[in-house]
């Protein structure tokens, strides 16, 4: 893989801050296109073409804003393309298509390992929590974790010294837990904070499961150490079993409801983790993940929708997730085909594309 031209890597950072394009339609754009600056420059006629009146593309002035905010505050962008993109993160679906990094970026390429669990965790699990990163830290492990309050605080700070990777929801420069201004610094300073979202925005709600699944993206398997069955960490510990990585989980107590979620996931099937020697056995006897390959960029695809196909497939779809390679095969025509009608669909708001190759009816 070669690095982008500095044209493409703003034309990226453009078409990923453009109105209600998310990471899946980002990668249809580009799959169609093959590239961002041709898909900006073509996507006036798409839009056109799916009924939408208008699509607001950041103008060169915000985006240079945004970069000057990024630069001044010390942090660098990645580009999905580019030669300095994480190479497992480039594997998810859908993959972020521009972060900011902060720190020692070099660790976002070494063999990591995340540790997620209950913001309101138990002295127990605390401990539990800073003294599996620490060993892991010593073993040459990145411990990757969400600086969220509890265990993901432990986590990090037990592995401070060695090198840590926090994943935010908000912009980069957005601390959040207030509390862990300092821990913030701390990271930005020995290890790297990585965010998706533009720099300054606060985090919602909504940001989390995206984090989550860069968290995860991120890393070669996922500890959980405590979470009560509606847990935020058992959504990240589902999209890590979704995108192939290990999951562990710490037992616990079962009179105490924050470990319910842990002992659940042993259940289903998660790797025991009492201590370090459990990855470690884990990455080397069981399942462990492929050496991921630097995948190749897109290769623009020239097919073009009927407008009566783009119609029978908008029948086709209902609330119910459907697979876009059913499609594929109900109608007898070419994957690449039928991903141009969804993303046509998607433009106009009557679909929406999902992670994995399901779309809805919006």
């Amino acid at each position: 893989m070669t690095a982008l031209p500095e044209a493409e890597r703003i034309a990226r950072l453009r078409l990923a801050r453009t109105d209600k394009i998310g990471p899946v339609t980002f990668s249809q754009l580009l799959q169609r296109f093959g590239s961002a600056a041709a898909a900006i420059d073509g996507l006036p006629d798409l839009v056109r073409r799916s009924g939408r009146a208008t699509y607001k593309v950041p103008d060169i002035q915000s985006i240079e804003a945004e970069l000057e905010a990024g630069h001044a505050y010390g942090a660098q962008l990645l580009v999905r393309g580019d030669t300095t993109y994480p190479v497992r993160l480039s594997h998810i679906d859908p993959s972020p298509p521009v972060l900011w990094v902060k720190g020692r970026c070099s660790l976002l390429h070494d063999e990591t390992i995340a540790i997620v669990g209950a913001r309101i965790a138990s002295a127990g699990g605390l401990r539990i929590a800073r003294s599996l990163a620490l060993e892991l830290g010593q073993a040459d492990y990145v411990v990757v974790s969400g600086l969220a309050r509890g265990i993901d605080t432990a986590a990090h700070t037990g592995a401070l010294e060695t090198g840590t990777v926090a994943v935010l929801g908000g912009g980069i420069n957005d601390i959040y837990p207030p509390e862990n201004a300092d821990l913030h610094a701390r990271i930005a300073d020995t290890g790297c904070l990585v965010s998706e979202s533009p720099m300054g925005m606060r985090a919602q709600a909504r940001d989390f499961p995206r984090r989550n699944r860069i968290l995860s993206g991120l890393s070669r398997g996922v500890i959980v150490v405590e979470a009560e069955l509606k847990s935020g960490s058992l959504i990240t510990a589902r999209i890590a079993a979704e995108q192939n990585r290990d999951v562990f989980a710490v037992p616990g107590s079962p009179l105490d409801p924050r470990t319910r979620g842990t002992n659940d996931l042993l259940r289903q099937g998660a790797i025991l983790c009492e201590g370090l020697e459990d990855v470690q056995r884990a990455f080397t006897t069981l399942r462990t993940l492929f050496e991921p390959q630097a995948q190749p960029d897109f290769e623009p695809v020239s097919d073009e929708p009927a407008p009566d196909l783009i119609e029978e497939i908008a029948r086709l779809l209902s609330p119910v997730p459907t697979p876009s390679d059913e499609l594929t095969r109900h109608l007898n025509m070419p994957a690449s085909i039928i991903a141009a009608a969804l993303l046509e669909l998607s433009l106009s708001d009557r679909a929406t594309l999902l992670p994995g190759g399901l779309v809805v009816s919006a």
